[in-house]
């Protein structure tokens, strides 16, 4: 019995994947309004029940594809900081890496244009908040531990900086010149950070 429960724990755990991969491509072509379940069952191959059974609509698949998305680029963000001891610079080195990210077609359609709109504002901030401030938030308590902020600065900066980034993303997202508008927003975040921030020594 515990290998049949296994075994149908694990087919379940690939249906769902599957339908989440199946959807984010979906979505990222033809977004989220022209994107219907039975499109998605099509295809996936997969029953209506099986999709039900793992998501209630297309609303909750759409965020469960977000979250995917979310955790996928805080992932790249941090691989970008990784190893790099100064925090000013690791916080540079994340946030210019999610720029580049934001050049990716998928991530433009459902994270950057499609989000706020179905999500509506608050709720992809809150998003946004869950998956990216804490980082934001943890380079920058470092950056005021070396002296390079004052301690009680260190919130109000942390959503400062999510903000300025999240708007420098989707500017390079609804660019019509996407690699113009991507080399503009590398150059941007430096200037925010530089002047928000000072780097230690």
């Amino acid at each position: 019995m515990p290998d049949r429960v296994n075994q149908n724990v694990a087919r379940g755990a690939a249906t769902r994947e599957h339908l989440l991969t199946v959807a984010t491509a979906l979505f990222a072509e033809h977004g989220y309004e022209a994107t219907s379940i039975d499109a998605v069952l099509q295809e996936s191959g997969a029953s209506r029940g099986s999709l039900y059974h793992h998501f209630k609509g297309k609303d909750a698949l759409f965020e469960a594809v977000l979250e995917v998305l979310e955790t996928d680029v805080g992932r790249r963000t941090m691989e970008a900081a990784a190893g790099l001891p100064d925090p000013a610079a690791a916080l540079r080195a994340g946030c210019l890496e999610w720029v580049r990210i934001a050049r990716d077609p998928v991530i433009q359609q459902i994270l950057l244009i499609d989000a706020p709109s179905v999500l509506g504002w608050q709720r992809w901030r809150a998003l946004e908040e869950r998956h990216a401030l804490g980082l934001i938030k943890g380079a920058i308590t470092a950056i005021a531990d070396q002296g390079g902020l004052s301690p009680e600065l260190v919130e109000v900066f942390s959503h400062v900086v999510l903000a300025a980034i999240d708007e420098i993303a989707l500017f390079v997202a609804r660019s019509d010149s996407p690699d113009a508008a991507a080399l503009a927003g590398t150059g941007a975040v430096d200037e925010v950070l530089s002047r928000l921030l000072t780097s230690p020594g």
